[in-house]
């Protein structure tokens, strides 16, 4: 997980590049995005809300101590519907050509974990600080010259070491240098290849918070990024054509420059960018004077990923239950993302850090209370926007009903946010109360349509 966001003083400014993407063939639907949402294969739009599956799994043996009870936590006590599994390149390929298929096997099993569990996956091919060979997470130590690692010192905090020239070197050599950028769209389409009959993956996340190296920032995107992109999706959906590719900005966009990225010519697209508050990572808390940046920065998002023709999910957001405004900070990412109906994924289900669970197991209370809230999981027609009032624990949700599709819209209620019971206001529609969550058979006749929840 990357903290970058406060590399606003080494970003000189940004300005779009030009360059080509690779052509090729739409995703015929299953699982696909369109109309700004991903959809289902039953065309309702879907909110992917969940965890981080985690960053425990950065480091060797790549893999976090959670069995399948702990991924029915997340759907059965937290209300959420889709992890982001965390992986690396070292994982996958851990020496040059070699894949470490047992670990593969591991993977697999996680992946019925979360079928059982009724998650939807998104892979992530995880990196910080480019890899392994500098302490950190990633590619292989092979695929870079160990000069470099051994030239390199660390920087406090940490994510400054990403400017490190040793650092830049290792990713100029991953984006100019064919062999090695060959090896590492092998080893996507490795993992694709061994994973393409689990039902619970919908989608992949090409890389998270890809750097720059030495390049031009404002030219990155397109020159190196956008080509490396269409690589890998080539080579995954020819093992798994039906999964939906989710696509980041360059780590750059954490310091608030927006992407260079455009719509590219491959289909089924969900834009991917992380929300983080710059002074919360640099460890000073929050301050809640800085809500209205958080959620404009959201909207934002929104916009690019409109202009990408793109759903929108923020891939991760967070913050350590430790420090001052924490629930206000979690708050305004909520009330962000429902503002635009956007999908969330939080960092990350791990103890510690910005854990939601302390190191005995259990959980972090400030965190998981302001994390866990209702949100709209399978709706037929379009999201527009949610609310949670936590003051009065009322929940409304605003949305386009589609009345071609005779299928219930679904709102995730956990148990915990109403002990005692709910009454829900929509203005004459039919719905039923079923275990976490309510399911609307028919909706209201206004639309929007709007749905009321509160004890």
């Amino acid at each position: 997980m990357s903290r970058r966001a406060l590399m606003v003083t080494l970003l000189l400014g940004a300005c779009g590049g030009t360059g080509p993407t690779t052509p090729m063939p739409m995703v015929t639907p299953g699982w696909h995005v369109s109309g700004g949402f991903v959809r289902g294969p039953d065309h309702r739009a879907v909110i992917l809300r969940g965890v981080n599956v985690s960053g425990d799994q950065k480091s060797a043996p790549y893999l976090d101590d959670k069995q399948l009870a702990d991924y029915q936590r997340i759907s059965s006590d937290w209300g959420m519907n889709a992890i982001r599994f965390l992986f690396t390149w070292s994982a996958i390929e851990p020496t040059q050509g070699q894949y470490d298929d047992v670990w593969l096997d591991k993977v697999r099993e996680r992946m019925d974990w979360a079928e059982a569990s009724g998650l939807s996956v998104i892979l992530d091919m995880h990196e910080d600080i480019y890899g392994e060979g500098f302490g950190f997470d990633g590619a292989p130590k092979w695929t870079c010259d160990a000069s470099h690692y051994a030239a390199f010192t660390p920087r406090s905090p940490w994510f400054l070491s990403a400017i490190d020239p040793n650092v830049e070197a290792c990713v100029d050599h991953f984006y100019t240098d064919d062999a090695t950028r060959e090896r590492f769209v092998a080893a996507w389409a490795h993992v694709a290849t061994r994973l393409a009959d689990k039902s619970a993956i919908i989608g992949f996340d090409t890389l998270n918070e890809p750097a720059w190296g030495s390049y031009p920032i404002g030219a990155f995107e397109q020159d190196r990024l956008m080509p490396l992109d269409a690589e890998v999706v080539a080579a995954v959906r020819a093992a798994a054509p039906g999964w939906i590719a989710f696509v980041e900005p360059s780590s750059s966009r954490n310091a608030g420059i927006p992407t260079g990225l455009t719509s590219p010519s491959y289909g089924d697209i969900v834009y991917a960018p992380h929300s983080y508050d710059a002074n919360a990572e640099g460890g000073s808390g929050f301050d809640p004077a800085h809500r209205a940046a958080v959620i404009s920065n959201i909207a934002r998002l929104q916009t690019e990923a409109q202009n990408l023709g793109a759903a929108l999910w923020i891939g991760e957001y967070g913050g350590d239950a430790s420090t001052p405004g924490i629930a206000e900070y979690m708050t305004a990412q909520y009330d962000g993302m429902g503002a635009v109906a956007a999908s969330s994924m939080y960092w990350d289900d791990s103890r510690g850090g910005y854990g939601l669970l302390a190191a005995d197991g259990s959980e972090k209370p400030i965190l998981v209370d302001t994390v866990v809230r209702p949100f709209p999981a399978k709706v037929a027609g379009d999201p527009v926007s949610w609310t949670y009032d936590a003051a009065t624990s009322t929940f409304q949700f605003t949305w386009k009903p589609d009345l071609s599709l005779t299928l219930p819209t679904e709102i995730s209620i956990p148990p915990r946010r109403y002990p005692k019971g709910y009454q829900v206001e929509c203005g004459g529609c039919v719905s039923q109360m079923q275990m976490g969550k309510l399911v609307i058979t028919q909706p209201p006749t206004s639309n929007p349509a709007i749905v009321t929840i509160h004890p």
